[in-house]
């Protein structure tokens, strides 16, 4: 582990290449996995389990990844500029790979222009994070900016439910209240959080201007899908049709 840890802190380039190569081995292995025949029938619907699957597997990891690195060096949520261990480090370098590798997947594929929302996300992610690979600051606000992805399990199998049409059952019951909870505390409040800290600390972080913008940009993104939740989960309108195949807008609520 210690020759990993190093490894990481001589060659983070090298490191963001090999997780990005990690998760395109999990999407490769993920497809020999059985799908519901909701998904099988629709291209578009294929696509789209297969690559939350690998979201799903990279915020079960990160997520946990993250809260773990807090409760071990607690510093980190007052020490957002300054707290560095390679640990950490090495997280931040896999979730880059991550969002390097997702993009990569949603370009490639061709979708683009349906899934402008998520690369937007993804380049602000990436830009924020490759300066706290290069920089070693920031360090610890990436990690707390992590907290998001253990909603991101909850948000993931929402998508994955719908998708294979099974927005009646109880597990989509219970998923639904467990992603509002997880929304408002880890998304939300990570957010909400991180944007005080930068506020609070402006006059002297390095480059506070445009972590600042990144922040409040990404929380209007969080604000908006919030809003498009609440709407979707639990004010649907009874007048919408059902979801046909070959629609996506049921990925936009």
């Amino acid at each position: 582990m210690e020759g990993l840890l190093s490894l990481t802190q001589r060659s983070p380039g090298l490191c963001v290449a090999a997780s990005s190569l990690m998760f395109r081995v999990v999407h490769w292995l993920l497809q020999t996995l059985p799908r519901p025949k909701a998904v099988e029938l629709d291209a578009f619907r294929a696509w789209k389990w297969k690559n939350l699957s690998v979201s799903l597997v990279h915020s079960l990891l990160t997520g946990s990844w993250a809260i773990t690195c807090v409760l071990l060096w607690p510093e980190m949520l007052h020490q957002i500029y300054s707290t560095y261990t390679p640990v950490s480090y090495l997280l931040i370098c896999v979730s880059t790979g991550y969002f390097v590798q997702d993009a990569c997947d949603i370009i490639f594929t061709g979708h683009a222009r349906g899934s402008w929302e998520f690369l937007l996300h993804h380049v602000l992610v990436i830009w924020c994070f490759l300066y706290a690979i290069c920089t070693t600051h920031y360090v610890a606000g990436a990690v707390i900016a992590l907290f998001v992805e253990v909603n991101s399990v909850f948000l993931h199998m929402r998508l994955m439910l719908k998708i294979a049409g099974a927005q009646s059952s109880p597990l989509y019951h219970i998923n639904k209240m467990l992603n509002l909870f997880t929304y408002v505390t880890f998304r939300l409040g990570a957010q909400f959080y991180i944007t005080w800290y930068i506020l609070h600390n402006y006059s002297w972080l390095d480059h506070g201007g445009y972590f600042l913008t990144t922040m409040v940009l990404m929380n209007i993104m969080m604000l908006i899908y919030f809003y498009r939740l609440l709407r979707a989960d639990f004010f649907p309108n009874r007048k919408a049709h059902p979801i046909q195949n070959g629609s996506t807008k049921f990925l936009r609520d």
